[in-house]
């Protein structure tokens, strides 16, 4: 239990000591900070005058922000954003860390990268050490076709495919015009890829 003589410190921001209170012909102890004004170069709170708590609450009662300011920087501070401009980083991507921007840093040893790298041997290389993308890897998945096929096997693959889901090779069947899209569509991602050149 607080004893009567102690003085309450119940309002957030009091600081004792700093002597009376700046409002003229108050004796009281000044305990709260106020802004002692703004001029053109404001850029903060700057100065600080001392209140007591009736003049800390007159004060903030008539505090306007925006006193001083055009309609410009009024519209500026306003802005639904304001003071959201910078990126945050993410604290965690689907249940992942999410890779770091490569061109925000640098590292020369790889000690972060490694992190990220995929597992070994979770993606094939081919045998002629051509690159894949994973749109190529895609693509070569929905024709049903591995990773070291050649331009022949591929243009083959493709032909049959063609066949297989037509519309005039199945009677009219329109059933398979989907997959018939996605056929056509990878064959012509893959065919101008330089590991099928």
């Amino acid at each position: 239990m607080a004893t009567a003589g102690k003085r309450q410190t119940r309002f957030h921001g009091r600081v004792e000591g700093q002597g009376h209170c700046a409002h003229p012909g108050c004796d009281a102890p000044g305990e709260f900070r106020a802004p002692s004004g703004r001029g053109s170069s404001f850029d903060g709170p700057g100065d600080w005058r001392w209140l007591c708590l009736d003049h800390v609450r007159e004060f903030n009662s008539g505090y306007n922000y925006f006193e001083g300011m055009d309609a410009d920087e009024i519209e500026a501070a306003q802005r639904p954003y304001g003071g959201w401009d910078r990126e945050t980083r993410a604290f965690a991507t689907a249940g992942g860390d999410r890779p770091p921007k490569w061109a925000d840093f640098s590292d020369p040893l790889d000690a972060i990268g490694a992190r990220f790298q995929r597992a070994p041997g979770s993606e094939k290389p081919r045998a002629d050490g051509r690159e894949l993308s994973a749109q190529d890897r895609k693509s070569l998945k929905i024709l049903g076709l591995g990773v070291d096929v050649d331009r022949r096997a591929l243009r083959e693959r493709y032909a049959e495919l063609v066949r297989r889901y037509h519309p005039d090779r199945n009677g009219g069947d329109r059933s398979h015009e989907k997959a018939l899209q996605a056929v056509i569509e990878a064959y012509t991602q893959l065919k101008s890829r330089p590991a099928f050149a």
